[in-house]
C-alpha cells in the first residue's frame, strides 16, 4: 500500500460517528416558498439574482434570447463557451457563425465573454447551478470577466433542496458523471480588505442572466 492508500483504509476502519440517529423523517427548507408555481419562481428568481448583483434580462422567445446572447457578447471575436447541445438554445450556433464568434478552447488566455447554460436556476437565491464534464467547461463561468448564462425557466427550482431532491430522484446518475458542480450566487466578490465589497476579485466582475 502506498501513502494514500494506508489513509483511507484507517479511515475507512474508523468507528463511524453518529450511527445511533434516526433518519429524519420531515426535512424543513431553509427557506420557505408557499408559492411554487412557475410565474412565482421566476418572479422571486429574477429579484434574487438582482439584489445580488446580477443582471438579468427576460426576453420572451428563443430568437430573442439569440438577439440578447449577441448583444451581449458585443464585439468579441471569441469566447469560452459550453457546447451549443448543451446549453438549451435552439440556433445558437448558428448564430454565432453568422457572427463569426468562434469558441476558443477551454484553457485560452485573455478571453473576456463566458457562455454557459445551467442545471438549475434556484429561486429562493438567485443561485446557477452548473455541473461541467463533456462539453462543458468549467472555466467558461470562472475566467472571463463576463459571464452570460442561458437559462430557460423549464430550468427554475424552488431551492437547494429540491436541486437534491431532483438528483436523488434520478439516482444521482448525472451527478456522478460530471467532473464538479459549483453553485454560482452573483459575480465574484470579496470584502476582506476594510470590509469594502469588491467585484470580480478571482472570478467574473459581471453575471448576466438570459432568462426565457
Amino acid at each position: 500500500m502506498n501513502s494514500r492508500d494506508l489513509i483511507l483504509d484507517r479511515l475507512r476502519r474508523a468507528r463511524q460517528p453518529f450511527t445511533d440517529l434516526p433518519p429524519i423523517a420531515d426535512w424543513r427548507p431553509v427557506t420557505l416558498l408557499p408559492d411554487q408555481t412557475l410565474p412565482a419562481l421566476r418572479a422571486r428568481f429574477i429579484r434574487e439574482a438582482q439584489q445580488v448583483k446580477c443582471h438579468v434580462h427576460t426576453p420572451t422567445s428563443a430568437e430573442e434570447a439569440l438577439d440578447v446572447t449577441l448583444e451581449l457578447i458585443g464585439t468579441q471575436a471569441q469566447i469560452l463557451a459550453w457546447d451549443a447541445d448543451q446549453i438549451g438554445l435552439e440556433g445558437l450556433s448558428a448564430a454565432l457563425d453568422r457572427a463569426n464568434i468562434r469558441t476558443a478552447p477551454p484553457n485560452s488566455d485573455g478571453v473576456t465573454v463566458g457562455v454557459t447554460g445551467v442545471s438549475a436556476a434556484l429561486a429562493a437565491t438567485g443561485s446557477l447551478v452548473l455541473m461541467s464534464g463533456p462539453g462543458r467547461p468549467r472555466t467558461a463561468s470562472l475566467l472571463p470577466d463576463r459571464h452570460i448564462a442561458l437559462v430557460p425557466q423549464q430550468r427554475l427550482l424552488p431551492d437547494l433542496e429540491a436541486w437534491f431532491a431532483q438528483q436523488r430522484r434520478d439516482g444521482l446518475t448525472d451527478f456522478r458523471a460530471r467532473s464538479n458542480t459549483v453553485i454560482i450566487t452573483g459575480p465574484s466578490k470579496t470584502a476582506d480588505i476594510a470590509q469594502e465589497l469588491i467585484l470580480g476579485a478571482h472570478g467574473p466582475r459581471e453575471v448576466h442572466i438570459v432568462l426565457w
